[in-house]
């Protein structure tokens, strides 16, 4: 072989290399790990298709819906590069947690009659809890729901792909204050079995944290900067940890929280954060817009906790919607009914 055709094999070898690590970054970039939930909540909505066809354009590849809506599902089954977590309506709750047969009907009705689909997690049921009127009678139905959809999964193909959880509001901790203190509320009935349902198959603990809520809630002692992202240095030390966010802060909450029930492995992803732009206390479109850039890129960095681990992370909402109530819920989307983004926000 001679020296030039040697050069030259190098060369292509090596470029050879370098298109394979390019395309491992395309790859992962592309597969990020921020998405949006999706609220149908609205009488002047886009059609699936279209809000699809505005997640593709604006590079977000995973979308969170609250029931298994069929528009959707069939607009999804012809945009797999799109993945979804898919929820089961509280109401459905405890029949299927009654009745494993219907459990596998749903699965069958709603998962498989979509073959492209690309399922991420089933979220049975959202924020409920049993401090909480509306749906403290469906607490104790949670985990053996989850537990008869997973077994319903377990017998097709989709039994290792998809995993089952609920998405649970910080309600549910008794203490997030330091985070190093986190706990769940005492609930044998309900937080126990969800955790050691989640260990034993691996599940995530899907949790909607909202800095928004926690600073309304008291801007005498809660600061806007350390809400939004924006503190230039740490507002709360925790031992050897220092937080500059309460987003942060409250996901190690969780996290405390997990440990103490024996779920230290579990991973937390967050199912729903962001805030608002109109109808309340520090709504503006600024507001928004810097909360949600900076969620963006702060959950790719993980937690003082947890450094350098990416935090799966939903932002709230993809779009407006006019029916909610009241006011204030109304103005979480980061497009508008027209389509038109409010602001300025990167997915990238």
């Amino acid at each position: 072989m001679s020296k030039s055709q040697f050069k030259n094999q190098n060369a292509a070898a090596i470029f050879g290399v370098l298109l394979t690590v390019l395309s491992v970054i395309c790859l992962n970039s592309a597969d990020a790990q921020i998405g949006a939930c999706y609220g149908t909540l609205g009488n002047n909505l886009p059609s699936p298709t279209e809000l699809l066809a505005l997640c593709n354009q604006h590079n977000i590849r995973r979308i969170r819906i609250y029931n298994p809506n069929p528009s959707i599902l069939e607009a999804l089954n012809r945009n797999p590069n799109i993945s979804v977590i898919v929820g089961v309506p509280n109401e459905e709750i405890q029949g299927i947690a009654n009745n494993p047969a219907l459990a596998k009907s749903w699965v069958q009705n709603h998962i498989l009659k979509y073959r492209n689909v690309n399922f991420r997690y089933i979220a049975v049921g959202n924020e409920i809890s049993p401090l909480d009127g509306a749906s403290s009678s469906i607490a104790p139905s949670v985990a053996p729901a989850m537990q008869n959809i997973h077994n319903a999964l377990s017998e097709t193909t989709l039994g290792r792909k998809v995993k089952v959880s609920t998405a649970l509001s910080m309600g549910v901790l008794a203490k997030s204050y330091p985070p190093s203190a986190g706990a769940f509320i005492v609930a044998p009935t309900f937080i126990n079995p969800i955790v050691q349902f989640l260990v034993r198959t691996n599940g995530p603990f899907l949790i909607n944290v909202y800095p928004y809520f926690a600073y309304t809630s008291d801007t005498t002692n809660i600061r806007l900067d350390y809400a939004l992202f924006t503190s230039n240095s740490a507002v709360v030390t925790d031992g050897g940890y220092q937080y500059r966010s309460l987003f942060d802060a409250m996901v190690d909450a969780v996290h405390a929280a997990l440990e103490k029930a024996g779920g230290a492995n579990v991973e937390v992803v967050v199912t729903e954060s962001g805030w608002p732009s109109a109808g309340g206390t520090a709504t503006t479109v600024k507001n928004a817009q810097i909360y949600n850039s900076n969620l963006i890129k702060s959950v790719k960095n993980g937690t003082p906790k947890k450094p350098g681990k990416e935090i799966e992370t939903y932002v709230f909402d993809l779009i407006d919607e006019n029916q909610k109530s009241p006011e204030l819920e109304k103005h979480w989307g980061i497009f508008l009914a027209n389509k038109q983004p409010k602001y300025p926000l990167s997915f990238v």
